[in-house]
Order: C-alpha cells, then structure tokens, then sequence
C-alpha cells in the first residue's frame, strides 16, 4: 500500500463551500473543532468525512489548511509503516492533536502510538457518527479514548516498563524518583531530616542532599513548597 501526504489528507471545495471569489474567507464559527482527515484510499475518507460533515460542531477544512486542524483524524487499515511515517510527520506538528481510527490492531502497535502522541483510538468497526464525534472532542480536549482491551494493554506495558527498566534504576515515571517521592512523604508526615535517614537507611548528609536537589530542580522554595508540589500534582 502506497501512502502520500496527498492521498492521505481529504477536504477542498467536496466538504467546505468555499466563499465567492474576492470576499474573504469567513472566521471560523466559535467553537467549532476543525478537523482534517487523513486516509489510505478514497473509501475509507469518504467514509468519515460523509460521518463528520454532517455534524454541526465539526469543521472540515481543505488541504491547504490541514497543518492548522485542531485535530488530524487518521483512518487506516492497520498501524503499517506509511502509516507510522504519517503519524511521525503529524507528531511535528504542535498545532494539531492526532486520533486514530483503525481496521486491525497489532499488539506491537501500542508502542508506537505511545511514542507518536496518539492517545485517541477507534476500531473502524465501531466507527459510527457519534463515535467518531467522541474521539474528536477527546481529543480536542487533550484527553485520551482507547477500546477497553488496549487500555489493559496499556496498563500492562506501563506495569512492564516499571518492572524492567524503572524500578531497577529507582526511576518513576513522574518527576521525582523512587526515593525523592518517598522522601518527600516522610517530610509530608512531619518526620525531621535524622529521622527520615534513620527509617530510609540512608545518611543524613544524603537526605539534605536529596530535598536540595529537588527543591533546585523544581524551583520550590522549601519542604513545605516541595511537599505542596508533589501533593498537587499526584506524585505522593
């Protein structure tokens, strides 16, 4: 299967009445999310787009603006490599949130859309209007939508990850390690600097070290700062 930027990406005067030559072009309507959508063949953008022109808080926009979408909505078969070039060049772009709507779904593929910024996916089976509306919203919104048994998948890589590559480093996914987040709990608990040695086995001299270099690395004041930020953003 041969995949372009050109065949990939719908829209033009089929799915947007365009204005009469001279006038400008009108803003566009407030709060509507504006979407292009890419798509390995004819039927499969047709599709879509026939779903999504239909609804009144979606914009269809035409090629030459595509870049601007709020949202890039692909449409594929499976997750193959034109696809993952596509998804790499639309990672570039920080203007526009990515989602997927795809026929077959590999396991191996969830990697890849982690590291592509897709965190909207849509089995193409399920795809009716107010699906595909959904996951254009979601995304819009920053928020994620997967099928439940890739949102399990993703659980158990995330799971996989800490057991094999974090945990044996005293890495965490969050901005504080292992023992930076466990530290700054016993602060959290009143627990003075000789006391968290004495529980976390290590020297007192390493424990001023290590709430040193999160206050600096984090810009915070003090333990008080530090266990306030750590608390807001969920890392203890």
């Amino acid at each position: 299967m041969t995949m372009t930027t050109t065949d990939m990406t719908t829209t033009g005067a089929d799915v947007r009445t365009l204005p009469p030559p001279g006038s400008a072009t009108p803003a566009r309507a407030l709060g509507r999310i504006s979407v292009a959508v890419y798509a390995e063949d004819l039927i499969l953008r047709t599709g879509v787009v026939q779903q999504l022109r239909l609804r009144p808080e979606i914009e269809l926009i035409p090629e030459e603006e595509a870049d601007s979408a709020q949202v890039s909505l692909v449409v594929v078969d499976m997750v193959n490599e034109p696809a993952v070039q596509l998804l790499h060049r639309l990672q570039r772009n920080t203007a526009t949130r990515t989602g997927l709507v795809v026929g077959y779904f590999e396991a191996g593929a969830l990697q890849t859309l982690i590291e592509y910024g897709v965190a909207a996916v849509l089995r193409r089976g399920e795809a009716d209007q107010d699906r595909l509306v959904h996951l254009v919203t979601a995304v819009a919104k920053g928020e994620g939508v997967l099928p439940g048994d890739l949102l399990g998948k993703l659980i158990d890589h995330v799971s996989s990850l800490h057991r094999s590559v974090l945990d044996p480093r005293g890495l965490s996914l969050s901005t504080l390690t292992t023992r930076e987040a466990e530290m700054i709990r016993l602060v959290s608990e009143g627990y003075g600097t000789a006391e968290i040695a004495q529980k976390t086995s290590y020297s007192e001299r390493t424990v001023k070290n290590v709430l040193h270099e999160v206050a600096t690395r984090l810009n915070l004041r003090n333990r008080a700062h530090a266990v306030g930020y750590a608390m807001r953003h969920g890392l203890i």
